[in-house]
């Protein structure tokens, strides 16, 4: 990164062009580093859907989901990859480059806008496998698909506000690293993956309306699946993204000079 950039007083122009040199450093990094590139991008949701597509249409009689399945899996599996390692790598965000960001004047928050950004790139770049497998499963496609990029939007929005507050909080309390983790192992069964928000049973689902990445997920399903449709889940996922991003805000304005001398 040049130092002109680095040094520069924080214009819009600037804070997006340091972003986007961080992000590109990061996938630069990821990529040069493996032999197979790219391909790990796809190959963690190809296993993980293929294990989930075995077990519940070969081993276990299903009455979740819709057809076909894999793609029912993948729609919502591959924004959960994005959402887990950004939140995961949200847990490091300051501790790993901990001279970096003290030493540079750019907002602090662009730490964790590298991630959503590099972490939504490698998203982008998985969706091939999406599409291969609509085609050959044969699924079909309706106007709510204009939806994808809203999902996409308000994901984004959700994970900025979670860095905002799970980084600064990560590094003033080491311990919140292994409970961060804990907490997306429980999460992935919270949230409508392996089954759609319409499968869970009577107060389950007004409950699970309240995770917003069941909102999201939906969103994201229903240009294959018009049925998944669930009008109260995507408010609240809506609503709850936006507010989690203004807590964000607050939580890591406050946060982040004890922060600096912390690291």
């Amino acid at each position: 990164m040049s130092p002109a950039v680095v040094g520069a007083p924080g214009s819009p122009r600037r804070y997006f062009h340091s972003l986007w040199l961080l992000s590109a450093r990061d996938l630069r990094v990821r990529y040069s580093t493996s032999a197979l590139g790219y391909l790990w991008s796809v190959l963690d949701p190809l296993v993980m859907s293929g294990i989930y597509w075995f077990v519940f249409t070969q081993v276990f009689h299903r009455d979740v989901g819709e057809n076909p399945y894999i793609v029912f899996l993948i729609t919502a599996l591959l924004p959960w990859v994005w959402f887990n390692s950004a939140v995961t790598d949200f847990t490091r965000a300051f501790n790993k480059d901990a001279r970096l960001v003290r030493s540079t004047s750019i907002p602090r928050s662009i730490w964790i806008g590298r991630i959503v950004l590099s972490k939504g790139v490698e998203f982008l770049f998985s969706l091939p496998v999406l599409a291969v497998f609509a085609v050959f499963g044969g699924a079909t496609i309706n106007a709510a698909i204009l939806l994808f990029p809203v999902a996409a939007l308000l994901q984004v929005i959700l994970l900025l506000g979670l860095g905002l507050i799970v980084a600064p909080l990560c590094v003033l309390w080491g311990d919140l690293e292994r409970t961060t983790r804990l907490i997306l192992r429980a999460l992935f069964y919270a949230s409508p993956i392996i089954y759609g928000v319409a499968d869970l049973p009577g107060v389950f689902k007004d409950l699970g309306a309240f995770n917003p990445l069941a909102g999201i997920f939906t969103l994201y399903r229903v240009g294959f699946f018009p049925d998944q449709w669930d009008s109260m889940s995507v408010v609240v996922g809506a609503v709850a993204s936006i507010l989690i991003f203004v807590l964000g805000i607050l939580v890591f304005s406050r946060l982040e000079r004890a922060v600096l001398k912390e690291l």
